[in-house]
């Protein structure tokens, strides 16, 4: 059972994540990296830093700088010990969303209302009530029935309380019902949604595992501490709450420092979060302020974030075209888009990391820099190209001080609703431009207060009043419309963005995972390129598109470098995307192939407790001949969620291939009638029928998969080869014209389409086809 390090807890609990729907970063049986990408938590701490960086082309140096190999790391203590010498900072702290994030359930910590309250969904009933000394919930567990739950922790105090309940073996759960601190009422975290004990989002699912999704940033010193074997959690922590520790490290060496005023570099800390690098504050908030999935099981002090995690690029699901924030994606990577970070800006710049509160009130803390002098007056900030102008004025904000439109927040720093009631500013820092958004569908500051005919007055005055460059570089915002759009010119958008030398980090990341759909020799170029790119979301996203693009024994000679890179994320990607050739040797790059693909296969040791991270060990053992672990890694996978379909169809496959096709057929049929609607079944039983030579039984299970997911690239393509192969050519041409229509860029889609028409002697058919593809792509050979 979870339990802090100094004081142990007498309860077995299970917190709850934060509600990130993990069908948003589903894992595709191709995909071996992770399984959980993009994971998310709803969390206000931060985790500890990253040190001095190396340039790519050093080797990965161990321990952190701050004390000779010989010499142990430092450990953690107590947090009270920090408080003799900060007594500032412990005040800032004290009362903060930081301290209070997570705290032992009791009469002082509890918000919500359990005096014998009943809340009712569409679907369940949930009691809320007091029994001797505890907190008990009254709800429908894992097999529907009606239960009593011990509350042990509570998460967050504004403006919205969560609960994390026990359900023994260690396991927390987050309740999906919270109390509104602000209105004094309960509500559902997914209102309107049906929500029951078969649906994933459900409170006792694994999607809703706390140990996993949430806890560590709410804690301080958090390992999950998981055990395959026993299926069980003992999750520790040194304190609750986002203590001192969390951001500056363990700090016995810091005591030493402190005792005896050694010369220990940083004062005995790991890291210095003030250095000139504003990357090493920045990457040690986006430990938790940021869309990212694990690489192991907590984190190394002085390691760069990707030693540790793995961060979402800006994703069509995540974000906006624009990159404004659109599922809960925290702060980090709307951020990194902005031209403050680009100028050096850095967290604390804005927020104090103790308080969590704003520095200034009001515009306080954009005047900062954006002020009548044009200088700043933030340290280590680049103040080029700052203008000297009033920007409290009505002539800027061109709304009445004191009224909604006149804070810099309103306008650049728009914002959404996550979990109900929590307000969230975007922090790319967007200008707003109306014209713009409606082209592009795109959120707007100024169309969201100002609608219908109001909206259309703003945007006719916004053009009126904007003077616009008369040679205007290509907008990446832009240019992804075209290229996710599919639209004539989207490959020479992609290329000429991708040529840019000021675009930021996150976005080149982003665009570079658009390559494949746009394959040419410039493609190749121009991620090849990037493999040496000074951030490692760029390399991890070069590796990926180089994969994509190369056959495995051509893309060997450009990947086996990235072996040895010095950050983790990297160095594990290009190992699995070169396992396909590592088996019959990579030369003198072996034996790094040998080190990095352990490092990938520890990194889903670690993840365990999860159905993606079996999966994956599950296709890796398959790949290195390990075949006698694959079906009870599949099995375990869906031990740990039954509700995990490509693990499922995974083991159905493996049974076929090892010729227990009844067994398998079995497994698949009794899956299907629990989800009639899971796309993915669908779509393997109509494989398996193909396979199976029966190709007109297979029919209807391929035309529900493409019904049922009209957009996914694969099932329409699936259905019209395979009524092509059973000689209704017509049918076929008109499925892959329907998936065309919404996939123009689907070029598997395209060249079936031509062949068939060819086949068919319609010539003007296939070269409209072609021509049109040469729109989009001109260079693809």
């Amino acid at each position: 059972m979870p339990k802090d390090k100094n004081k142990a807890v007498t309860a077995n609990p299970d917190p709850q994540p934060s509600l990130i729907n993990r069908y948003l970063f589903p894992v595709t049986i191709a995909v071996l990296l992770l399984g959980v990408v993009g994971l998310g938590w709803f969390a206000f701490g931060s985790k500890s830093a990253p040190a001095t960086y190396a340039p790519v082309s050093t080797p990965v140096t161990q321990p952190t700088k701050h004390q000779p190999s010989a010499v142990p790391p430092a450990k953690m203590v107590v947090e009270q010990q920090c408080q003799g010498c900060h007594s500032s900072q412990v005040k800032d702290w004290q009362g903060s969303h930081h301290q209070l994030a997570m705290q032992a359930a009791n009469a002082e910590t509890m918000l919500g209302d359990f005096n014998n309250v009943t809340f009712k969904t569409e679907n369940e009933t949930t009691r809320f009530s007091r029994k001797d000394d505890g907190f008990w919930v009254n709800t429908p567990g894992i097999d529907g029935k009606n239960a009593d739950f011990k509350v042990a922790y509570t998460f967050g105090i504004a403006p919205l309380q969560q609960y994390l309940i026990e359900v023994g073996d260690g396991n927390l759960q987050a309740l999906g019902v919270a109390w509104d601190t602000e209105k004094h009422r309960w509500f559902h975290l997914y209102p309107g949604q049906g929500v029951t004990f078969k649906d994933p989002l459900h409170w006792s699912k694994p999607s809703q595992n706390a140990n996993f999704m949430c806890v560590e940033c709410h804690t301080t010193g958090y390992k999950r501490n998981f055990d395959a074997a026993k299926n069980t959690f003992d999750s520790q922590w040194n304190s609750l709450g986002i203590g001192c520790q969390a951001c500056h490290g363990p700090a016995s060496y810091h005591l030493e420092w402190a005792a005896k005023k050694t010369d220990l570099i940083h004062a005995g800390f790991a890291v210095n979060l003030k250095d000139k690098d504003a990357t090493v504050e920045i990457e040690t908030c986006a430990r938790c302020h940021s869309r990212r999935a694990p690489l192991g099981d907590g984190f190394t002090v002085g390691k760069r974030l990707m030693d540790d995690y793995l961060p979402s690029p800006l994703t069509r699901e995540l974000y906006a075209l624009d990159g404004k924030i659109k599922d809960e994606v925290f702060e980090h990577g709307s951020f990194a888009q902005s031209k403050m970070s680009d100028k050096g800006v850095r967290c604390s710049n804005c927020h104090n990391p103790h308080s969590t509160q704003l520095k200034m009130p009001g515009n306080g803390v954009c005047l900062q820099c954006h002020n009548t002098v044009g200088k700043t007056s933030a340290e280590g900030v680049d103040g080029k190209g700052l203008q000297a102008k009033n920007y409290d004025s009505i002539e800027h904000t061109r709304h009445t001080p004191g009224q909604p439109g006149s804070q810099c927040v309103d306008c650049h720093m728009p914002g959404k609703f996550y979990m109900g009631n929590d307000f969230r500013h975007d922090h790319s820092f967007s200008i707003p431009n109306p014209e713009r958004a409606k082209k592009l569908g795109t959120p707007d500051a100024c169309l969201t207060c100002h609608q219908g005919k109001a909206g259309g007055k703003v945007t006719e005055q916004f053009k009126l009043s904007t003077l616009t460059p008369t040679v205007q570089a290509p907008r990446y915002d832009e240019s992804l419309w075209l290229i996710r759009n599919d639209l004539p010119g989207a490959a020479q958008a992609l290329y000429e963005q991708l040529q840019r030398s000021n675009l930021p980090t996150i976005q080149r990341a982003t665009l570079l995972a658009e390559l494949p759909s746009y394959p040419s020799e410039q493609a190749l170029k121009l991620a090849s390129r990037d493999l040496s790119h000074p951030a490692p979301q760029v390399r991890v996203s070069a590796v990926l598109a180089i994969s994509a693009l190369l056959p495995p024994t051509e893309r060997a000679p450009l990947l086996t470098p990235s072996l040895s890179d010095p950050v983790k994320a990297v160095r594990i990607t290009a190992a699995r995307d070169l396992l396909g050739v590592a088996r019959n040797g990579l030369g003198n790059a072996q034996d790094r192939w040998n080190s990095a693909i352990a490092e990938y296969e520890a990194v889903q040791n670690s993840l365990a407790d999860r159905a993606e991270a079996n999966l994956n060990l599950a296709m890796l053992y398959q790949a290195n001949g390990r075949s006698g672990d694959v079906e009870g890694l599949l099995r375990t996978a869906l031990q740990r969620d039954p509700d995990f379909h490509p693990a499922l169809v995974t083991l159905v496959q493996w049974l076929e291939a090892n010729g227990r096709g009844q067994e398998a057929q079995a497994l698949l049929a009794q899956s299907l009638k629990e989800h009639p609607d899971a796309a993915l079944l669908q779509h393997t039983q109509g494989l398996s029928l193909v396979r199976a030579g029966q190709s007109d039984k297979a029919m209807p299970f391929l035309r529900k998969a493409a019904q049922l997911e009209p957009q996914s690239p694969q099932y329409g393509y699936v259905l019209a080869v395979a009524l092509h192969d059973s000689g209704k050519v017509e049918a076929a041409c008109e499925e892959l014209e329907r998936l065309l229509k919404v996939q123009p860029a689907n070029r598997n889609a395209r060249r079936a389409l031509i062949q068939y028409y060819l086949e068919g002697g319609q010539e003007p058919k296939a070269q409209m086809l072609l021509q049109g593809w040469k729109k989009m792509n001109m260079n693809d050979q």
